[in-house]
């Protein structure tokens, strides 16, 4: 800890900045980010490693936003997103948590179960005569 004065559970540094001890920041009003879970990034970071091998995506970003998170897949990095695959908590008891939309912003698929809306990109295999 510092030699510096406490006020109300925040040091001062000599820096100007403050120090807030942990059991205050709990109690704050900050909001956590909304995060994909380490099973929910698994899935989707299948998926984007058999289109990188396809050689259909390049690369991709993560933004963890208050509201939602967002995964965006990119065909060259200076580009719009080709997809987003979206997690919205709030949408989770209506239309479900976890979408996935295009770079025109129509949504492709929707529901509550991730692996179920990340069948969007699953190929259809077609009987060749």
């Amino acid at each position: 800890m510092s030699d510096q004065p406490e006020t109300g559970g925040r040091l001062s540094s000599s820096d100007g900045a403050n120090v807030i001890e942990l059991n205050q920041y709990r109690q704050s009003n900050d909001v956590i980010p909304v995060m994909f879970h380490r099973r929910e990034l698994d899935a989707i970071l299948r998926i984007y490693g058999r289109m990188v091998g396809e050689g259909e995506w390049k690369d991709y970003a993560i933004d963890q936003l208050r509201d939602r998170a967002v995964f965006s897949v990119f065909k060259r990095s200076g580009e719009m997103p080709l997809y987003r695959i979206e997690k919205n908590p709030k949408l989770a008891a209506k239309q479900g948590a976890f979408s996935v939309t295009n770079t025109h912003g129509m949504i492709l698929k929707r529901g509550h179960d991730l692996q179920q809306v990340l069948k969007v990109f699953d190929k259809v295999l077609k009987l060749i005569d």
